[in-house]
């Protein structure tokens, strides 16, 4: 089956960017193509004129493509949706080929529940055009069902190849890790200042490592300045980044808003704890068995969770266990690939039938 996905392929970082990247990589039994929808821009005028003329560019030249059987567009709130629905309606009404349509982002609960007129009724046409609606949990299935009828939605959750991760559980001390960008959202501000209230008080020894970057970096460099036992490595390869949550043993988000992070389940695979907050997705796959869960913005509660763990490491180190034991069973690409690709022959004839 030939299979055009679409999405911004190109980003450097983000979920769906590792998604593409890593549904190429897994799903064998289908012909995979992609449509790179990203264009760059580095926040000046000009630059954001030039993105926008390459995202028209781009669009105008999609319905020229070899026609596949399926199209799977991946897509997230606000202007990414507003561009998605562009391919989405070109694939549905022009090609008359089958959609998937696969909801990421992190605030998509609030863009779908809209007071806008004009982006609820784009909403109803893209939702109306796609074939199936893909959904990454339970919760998102229960946001998108007050927009969507109940039999379009496919849940069918992030994941990450748990072969590739060798996780060491004999730790000599507690080495606490922070993957992710450096932005608001993904509460830098609140880890830096939770461990340093920690190294500032009585707490046995432990390590930090603190990988990523973006506008907030310097909150974690300047962390990393005060303590000989805490590390900024900056922007880190995949190939750093897996070795890293191999050798930690607690892994902390303590985010704003997720859907179902990548990264989180990444952590999860390294044989890591887990400290993070209780929104989106993240309450269905964290419990008091493999980790603690937070409020978004509760310093003083992240302060203690990670204080737990520091004390009780051999506690910590078991929920570690536990959550390899979850991602090698539900959370693995061997089961995704193959729910995908019964998914496109579904669609698929569906549409000839």
């Amino acid at each position: 089956m030939d299979v055009l996905i679409v999405g911004v392929a190109g980003k450097r970082t983000g979920g769906i960017a590792q998604y593409i990247a890593d549904q190429r990589r897994h799903v064998d039994d289908a012909d995979l193509r992609v449509y790179d929808t990203h264009t760059a821009s580095d926040g000046g005028t000009l630059s954001f004129l030039r993105a926008v003329l390459a995202s028209l560019w781009t669009f105008l030249a999609f319905p020229f493509r070899r026609r596949p059987d399926v199209v799977h567009v991946h897509t997230s709130h606000q202007f990414s949706f507003y561009r998605s629905s562009l391919y989405v309606l070109v694939a549905s009404y022009l090609w008359r080929r089958p959609v998937v349509l696969h909801v990421h982002g992190s605030s998509f609960d609030e863009f779908a529940l809209t007071d806008s007129y004009a982006v609820a009724a784009l909403q109803r046409i893209v939702f109306d055009a796609s074939d199936r609606i893909v959904v990454l949990s339970e919760y998102w299935k229960d946001v998108l069902s007050l927009k969507v009828e109940e039999e379009k939605l496919f849940v069918l959750p992030n994941a990450v190849d748990a072969s590739e991760y060798s996780p060491s559980f004999d730790h000599e001390k507690p080495h606490l890790v922070f993957v992710s960008n450096h932005i608001e959202r993904k509460g830098i501000v609140g880890f830096v200042d939770a461990i340093d209230r920690l190294k500032r008080n009585e707490t046995p020894p432990f390590r930090v490592s603190i990988a990523g970057d973006g506008p907030l970096s310097d909150h974690a460099s300047s962390l990393c300045e005060t303590y000989d036992d805490a590390e900024y490595l900056g922007y880190v390869s995949e190939e750093r980044k897996q070795a890293l949550l191999e050798d930690a043993s607690v892994y902390v988000l303590p985010t704003y808003a997720e859907g179902l992070p990548i990264a989180l389940l990444e952590g999860m695979a390294g044989g890591n704890a887990v400290v993070t907050t209780d929104v989106g997705s993240i309450p269905e796959v964290v419990g008091d068995r493999n980790g603690r869960i937070i409020t978004p913005g509760d310093v003083d509660g992240l302060k203690q969770a990670l204080k737990a763990m520091v004390e009780d490491h051999e506690t910590a180190t078991g929920m570690g266990e536990a959550n390899r034991d979850l991602v090698v069973d539900e959370y693995t690409w061997s089961t995704a690939s193959d729910r995908l690709v019964d998914l496109y022959a579904e669609i698929g004839e569906e549409t000839n039938a």
